[in-house]
């Protein structure tokens, strides 16, 4: 695998959906991990980086959204949590609304342990590129 220039061949590429509700930002947390992450994973071949947030979201919490409809929110690159030292996470995240008539209420799936709603005050239990997005959504005004 050939690397860009600046980067390793170790960098994780992920797409994830950032759902804001009662101004909390859902969150969950797969078996045997110690640290909370977006609904969302990393693209398959050929897959953009909206399908696979819309995919890795159903498949993880059960909402069904439409690739199409989902809106850049921000990019996030940073240390990657359980991977080998010197790991970067390129973690691409969307804004959406579940499809019309889909169900809307996240429940856990999968390889999903835990779900939660999280604000500023559980930012140390989140992966570091979920820590960042805490902070900017609390910036923006948007989560307490």
């Amino acid at each position: 695998m050939t690397a860009a220039p600046g980067r390793t061949a170790a960098d994780v590429v992920a797409a994830a959906w950032v759902h804001v509700r009662d101004r909390r930002v859902l969150v969950v947390r797969t078996a045997g991990s110690d640290a909370f992450y977006l609904p969302g994973g990393k693209p398959e071949p050929g897959e953009t980086h909206a399908a696979t947030a819309a995919r890795e979201t159903f498949e993880e919490v059960g909402v069904r959204l439409n690739p199409a409809a989902l809106r850049p929110f921000t990019t996030i690159e940073a240390p990657a949590h359980n991977r080998p030292p010197g790991t970067r996470v390129r973690l691409i995240c969307f804004t959406g609304e579940p499809d019309a008539g889909a169900a809307t209420e996240p429940a856990p799936a999968n390889e999903i342990a835990e779900l939660a709603w999280f604000g500023t005050a559980d930012i140390a239990r989140c992966a570091p590129a979920i820590q960042i997005l805490v902070s900017q959504l609390a910036a923006a005004g948007l989560i307490d």
